[in-house]
């Protein structure tokens, strides 16, 4: 995804303050899949990717005229959809709701999926055991190696978003690394 332009999302994003719908509806085109992806890949269901996507941008709209600095607002979206989600996972583990077969995106990409079945089907075992080791991580860490990994996020977005340092970020990312690491060799 190419990088996006933090003084065009400024001015997209004080032109909404001024009720310009338009504008608005850029916003939510150049960063929706960045956010859907995130939900996906956080709360492990289409479904629920997808009214965790509403609530962000429901939220977004009622508060952007708090966003202080416009050229801020990817940093302070990722701050919204982190909450969202974890309110939204806290809720689920709370209910009585039947716990939900965790979905991954497949991401291996294949042109000819059929042509080595047997390869095919190593890469998604490998795939399913990074996701179980995953899983195993600390919430932090996990979420970091989320930010980073499934949705490409900087460093500094990643530190706004979990109201942490950078320092932080990069411990984690290197103790979730090394215990993955450790885990997968196993």
């Amino acid at each position: 995804m190419k990088e996006l332009n933090i003084q065009y999302i400024a001015g997209l994003v004080l032109r909404a303050r001024q009720n310009d719908s338009d504008a608005f509806a850029e916003l939510y085109a150049l960063t929706y899949s960045k956010v859907y992806n995130y939900a996906r890949h956080y709360l492990r269901d289409d479904f629920l990717a997808q009214d965790a996507m509403q609530e962000v941008y429901i939220l977004a709209l009622k508060n952007l005229s708090k966003l202080n600095d416009p050229t801020l607002f990817i940093a302070w979206l990722n701050r919204i959809s982190f909450n969202v989600c974890f309110d939204m996972s806290k809720k689920l583990k709370n209910s009585d709701a039947p716990t939900l077969e965790p979905e991954f995106l497949d991401n291996v990409e294949d042109e000819y999926p059929d042509s080595n079945p047997e390869e095919l089907y190593r890469k998604k075992e490998e795939h399913r055991h990074l996701m179980e080791a995953l899983e195993q991580l600390p919430f932090q860490e996990h979420q970091v190696i989320v930010m980073r990994y499934f949705n490409n996020m900087k460093l500094e977005d990643i530190a706004d978003a979990c109201d942490i340092s950078r320092s932080s970020v990069k411990r984690y990312l290197a103790h979730g690394q090394e215990t993955l690491r450790k885990k997968l060799k196993g």
